[in-house]
């Protein structure tokens, strides 16, 4: 077999973060194909071709050289559990088929894509594998490509505000060129740093779709009286929510929409039970000619969130992460001799394990000005013991940080995580003070200037027992320094809504989302770009909308914040962007904008101890990372029997 190297032509600032190196093997090439057991009454009855002729020319072979894991064998159900029906779109997330995607380094390479060539950070060329079909045996080509760009993403019904903002830099939309029946071409006039991350994303941008199958369900491509029809027998309002209801590559609750995935969904939604099948035109293989993924089902089962830890420590799953937390380990240790399980604890990469959003667009003038004071943020961070959050819940694994990158960064300063963080609520009373929050009520509660006592109303989403045990040290803390702290439960929805709305004070959700980026990845979560950032989702909304919703900023700061994130977009020395990376760290360190409690936190995985190549140790992170996306879910295997 020849090993062959696909070169990228990078931008010098790409260079150091893009590695792209994919072990693709030609026709002629190729290791000698396994045919699937699954898969052999289909192929004698010619429902289905023989497995040189469904996977790609080049197919993408992984190999497992510098892991423990080892080739497997075809076969076997893995049993997996999630917390509400909307989870299954963890199988797009844990399966991880991507254009490009990130590997166990965190460096991006092409996945579904044979190659991509860059040029000067704003040419895209994405070629595609000869051969590649979906999960229904259709050909995957340019006029998928084709399909999503003019027919939905530039069409003004399907999508009235237009394509998605990775396609737009400056305002400029992308120049979209089929070149061939296997290439395509994005362009733009300056560079855009954001478009390969967001291709290899948790959630990706899907810039493809199945267009024969799409196209039942277009105006332009449709027969009018067909697709008349299928708008009345689906209860829809008209072909545009008929088109929206049959797209869904991300919710994966469509059985009859084709995948590109390892695994696609064979059940209807709603249900309490859904079987996902092996996708028999999937594009990897492994060096001895399996076809990927090596097990024929993943049947995942809905339950509740807070009963998922105690089936995992009955053995009622095969492999399972969500809906687990540190709290757990001791009771899950407990369980697995008895049910044939080991438990391994994974590091988390999030810049905070849990932090406290104070809501700085909250409608209230008066809380509104309180939290836009850093001295108030300051004197409640101040005043929590974040020494004993990590004895008393975490046994002193955890570290005791507030919400900035970690450790393994190459940005990372210690000052910049403990700043402001010890535990001296002598200072914060003193902070407080001096805010002139010196009336108390007859508990010791202060008071606000209009007389109303200081209680702060913490917002959950209710899904983890770990918070409420966190927070009530919070309480504990904060009840020294006069301000009362109660917590509000709430479905996940309501939660954001209400943060949106600006009626919350204030959430508690973890920190940044990736603890550890390096130079060449955005900052743009330190400044206010989006909606979903909790402590200024108005800020954010007004940037996502381009001004037609929301609220602009109106401090200094967060405007600084804003003019750093735009300088990081065009400029591209890797020195320069480190110092910009700085200045927003710098800045959060001293303003504390969230609170950070605790990071570091291990994750408990709980293993059936027939699945194999789990890693021992891993990063189980949403983006990068996909939790068990990076690590391959499609080469887990089932050995027959424990040993």
């Amino acid at each position: 077999m020849t090993a062959m190297t696909h070169r990228i032509l990078v931008h010098a600032a790409l260079a150091a973060v893009l590695a792209w190196a994919a072990t693709t093997a030609r026709a002629a090439d190729r290791p000698a194909l396994v045919e699937t057991p699954m898969f052999a009454d289909a192929i004698a009855g010619g429902t289905l071709p023989p497995v040189a002729m469904r996977v790609p020319d080049a197919p993408r072979i992984l190999s497992f050289d510098g892991t423990k894991a080892i080739p497997g064998r075809h076969g076997g159900e893995l049993g997996i559990l999630m917390g509400r029906v909307k989870d299954i779109r963890m199988m797009v997330v844990y399966g991880y088929s991507r254009l490009v995607g990130y590997d166990r380094k965190f460096e991006l390479r092409p996945d579904i894509l044979d190659r991509v060539d860059v040029e000067d950070g704003r040419i895209f060329t994405l070629h595609l594998r000869k051969g590649h079909k979906w999960s229904d045996g259709h050909p995957f080509t340019a006029e998928d490509f084709r399909y999503y760009w003019e027919d939905m993403a530039t069409n003004d019904v399907i999508s009235p505000t237009g394509p998605p903002p990775q396609l737009i830099v400056d305002g400029e939309r992308a120049r979209f060129e089929v070149v061939d029946e296997r290439t395509v071409r994005y362009s733009w006039s300056k560079p855009n740093h954001f478009f390969l991350p967001a291709l290899a994303g948790a959630l990706p941008l899907f810039i493809y779709r199945p267009s024969h199958y799409l196209k039942l369900f277009h105006q332009d491509h449709a027969e009018p009286v067909a697709l008349q029809r299928m708008v009345e027998e689906k209860r829809q309002r008209d072909w545009r929510a008929l088109h929206f209801k049959q797209d869904h590559p991300y919710k994966y609750d469509n059985p009859e929409m084709p995948s590109l995935q390892p695994w696609v969904n064979t059940t209807e939604s709603p249900a309490q039970r859904y079987v996902f099948v092996r996708n028999p035109f999937f594009h990897r293989i492994d060096a001895e000619g399996h076809q990927l993924p090596y097990i024929d089902k993943v049947n995942l089962a809905i339950a509740s969130a807070k009963l998922i830890p105690a089936k995992a420590g009955a053995g009622e799953t095969d492999l399972q992460a969500r809906n687990l937390g540190f709290g757990n380990y001791t009771f899950l240790k407990q369980g697995e001799k008895r049910n044939d399980y080991t438990v391994r604890l994974w590091q988390t990469a999030k810049g905070s394990h849990m932090a406290l959003f104070p809501n700085l667009n909250i409608e209230d003038e008066q809380w509104r000005a309180l939290f836009r004071k850093a001295d108030f943020r300051r004197a409640l961070s101040m005043a929590v013991d974040r020494h004993e959050i990590n004895q008393v819940i975490y046994f002193g694994l955890a570290t005791e940080n507030n919400n900035t990158v970690l450790p393994a960064s190459p940005l990372y300063k210690p000052e910049y995580g403990t700043k402001w963080t010890q535990h001296d609520p002598k200072a914060a009373n003193k902070l407080l003070d001096g805010l002139g929050l010196r009336e108390r009520d007859g508990d010791g509660i202060r008071l606000l200037p209009d007389g109303r006592p200081l209680e702060i109303i913490v917002e959950t989403a209710g899904e983890e027992t770990e918070q409420v045990d966190v927070l009530q040290l919070v309480t504990d803390a904060w009840r020294k320094i006069g301000i009362k702290l109660l917590t509000k439960p709430l479905q996940r929805e309501v939660l954001r809504n209400r943060v949106f709305a600006g009626f919350t004070q204030m959430s508690v959700w973890s920190g940044l989302e990736n603890g550890i980026p390096t130079p060449e990845l955005s900052p743009r979560e330190l400044a206010p770009t989006s909606q979903q950032q909790l402590q200024w989702p108005k800020w954010g909304q007004h940037v996502e909308t381009k001004g037609h919703a929301g609220e602009p900023v109106d401090m200094e700061l967060p405007k600084r914040l804003q003019e750093l994130d735009q300088k990081w977009r065009v400029t591209s020395d890797r020195a320069s962007r480190a110092e910009i990376w700085d200045q927003m760290l710098k800045i959060h360190a001293d303003q504390i904008y969230t609170i950070g409690l605790i990071c570091c936190v291990m994750q408990p995985v709980v293993v059936n101890n027939r699945l194999r190549n789990v890693p021992e140790k891993g990063v189980y992170n949403w983006d990068p990372g996909a939790f068990f996306g990076i690590y391959g879910l499609d080469t887990f295997w089932l050995a027959p029997d424990a040993g």
